[in-house]
């Protein structure tokens, strides 16, 4: 499974839709996540990936980890994943 694909699963988990329903373009916000939702998904996709996200849950907009939409998430997670195999 692709990490677009499992990103995906845990952002619709989280938000209790399929995940045809989840865009790339949406933000967390459009999909009902909440502050906690998106801390739980930040638990999981760290838990899915064996990964560290550089996320500050008390201020996001401080943290180098873009979460304003599923394809930025996406896109964080693949570097992230990138970066651990090299």
């Amino acid at each position: 499974m692709d990490v677009k694909t499992r990103v995906i699963e845990i952002i619709a988990e989280q938000a209790v839709l399929e995940p045809s329903d989840v865009k790339m373009e949406n933000s967390l916000e459009e999909l009902g996540i909440d502050s906690l939702g998106l801390v739980e998904s930040i638990f999981a996709i760290e838990e899915a990936f064996d990964i560290s996200v550089p996320f500050n849950a008390n201020d996001p907009s401080e943290s180098d980890f873009d979460i304003s939409s599923v394809a930025q998430i996406v896109a964080g997670v693949e570097r992230l994943v990138a970066e651990q195999k090299a």
